[in-house]
């Protein structure tokens, strides 16, 4: 583990918005070290700063303090190497599914000498025979696909992921996690993910970093244990879980008794 102290580093960090009105603390002295090759969760209440603190490594947003390091070097700004996963796919509707997944190759004009890598991708994310199909002809879960295969051919060291399965339905959801941890399982890509599904973040990571409503702090980092690939229902699993959740005061200090009749 000390091979890879200081790969990404959040020293710090302090975020404050400005309204019309009032002053909004988003995040305070977050402090956070992620190890290459690590699925690290953010969890916590809307409006803690989880998406903020994405946006900040992204360098799509700065801090008003504190600090950001890759490998030793300060992020001021947007790199091809920190991918990027919204919410919603953000996918242009005008390009077909392998012209959106190429879309990062071309804008960097490297698309002709890494061609291929396209249908790669397509082939690794399920989408083979959709190449030419648009975004309004695939179902949400083939959207998010495209958004994760677009992230990742660009061969970034971390693959940011702001709840990129959390408007798909139970089903589509876990079919996708699934797909997630075999792509980061081949690519090694450094992931971070923030999300509300306890059970998502237990699935996928190998830390959870759980932070506090507003003013966003990081208030607990667990390490899960269990090995993978995870059974959902699990004994470990669901002890897990209900850590979790007693956490976010969401369930019982004790189980409810059974009875059989």
């Amino acid at each position: 583990m000390s091979e890879n102290s200081g790969f990404l580093q959040l020293s710090h960090i302090c975020r404050t918005y400005q309204d019309d009105e009032n002053e909004i603390e988003a995040l305070q002295n977050i402090n956070l070290e992620v190890f290459r090759g690590e699925f690290v969760s953010l969890i916590g209440a809307s409006g803690c700063g989880k998406t903020t603190t994405l946006r900040l490594i992204a360098g799509l947003d700065k801090p008003q303090a504190g600090h950001i390091y890759l490998e030793g070097s300060e992020i001021t700004g947007t790199d091809p190497k920190r991918g990027f996963v919204f919410q919603q796919g953000a996918l242009f509707d005008w390009l077909t599914v392998e012209d959106n997944i190429a879309a990062g190759l071309k804008a960097r004009h490297i698309y002709r000498r890494n061609k291929e890598k396209v249908q790669q991708f397509i082939n690794m994310t399920g989408l083979t025979g959709f190449e030419k199909a648009f975004p309004h002809q695939i179902s949400g879960g083939m959207a998010q696909r495209v958004a994760i295969a677009r992230g990742l051919i660009n061969a970034p060291e971390i693959l940011l992921l702001d709840e990129p399965m959390g408007a798909l339905d139970s089903f589509t959801r876990a079919a996708l996690q699934d797909k997630l941890r075999e792509l980061q399982k081949i690519s090694r890509t450094t992931m971070i993910l923030v999300t509300h599904d306890v059970d998502e973040a237990i699935y996928l990571s190998d830390r959870i970093v759980i932070m506090t409503p507003r003013p966003g702090r990081i208030s607990e980092i667990i390490t899960v244990k269990i090995p993978k690939p995870r059974q959902r229902g699990g004994v470990e699993f669901l002890e897990l879980r209900r850590e979790l959740l007693e956490k976010f005061e969401l369930a019982s200090a004790k189980p409810q008794p059974e009875y059989v009749i």
